[in-house]
């Protein structure tokens, strides 16, 4: 049976580790090595700390999903901040529009299986990532 969906509410930096210690929760459950329950937490640690940065608010969604018989766990990280402008040059090491080193979705990206970013200048972003149980 996949465990419910469970939501945070990013507003702060406790939320990020409450966000973190959720999927990693989660994923446990799911049957997930630990090497790939720290994976995903880092994953989510950097979305979320990236919707407190830029957006100030926002919200991450964990669920457990199965697709052809596979059961993974699902992350769903919203706001309604400013949107990014180029979302190829921001899934680059190195860019960044804040100063930092640009490793957060890059590095994000690496760690999950499947990883969609959906941004609307003015209107907020939406990361949707996936890791499968081997």
């Amino acid at each position: 049976m996949l465990p419910q969906e469970r939501v945070t509410i990013i507003q702060g930096d406790l939320d990020v580790v409450t966000a973190r210690s959720l999927v990693r929760e989660i994923a446990k459950n799911l049957g997930f090595m630990p090497i790939d329950q720290a994976r995903i937490a880092t994953a989510v640690s950097e979305l979320a700390r990236n919707i407190f940065l830029y957006a100030g608010t926002g919200q991450v969604v964990v669920r457990g999903v199965e697709k052809a018989g596979k059961k993974g766990v699902e992350i769903v990280c919203e706001d309604q901040g400013p949107g990014i402008q180029d979302i190829e040059c921001a899934l680059q090491d190195g860019y960044s529009t804040s100063g930092g080193k640009g490793m957060g979705l890059p590095g994000a990206r690496r760690l999950m299986d499947d990883f969609i970013v959906h941004s609307v200048v003015g209107v907020g972003t939406t990361v949707t990532c996936r890791k499968w149980r081997k």
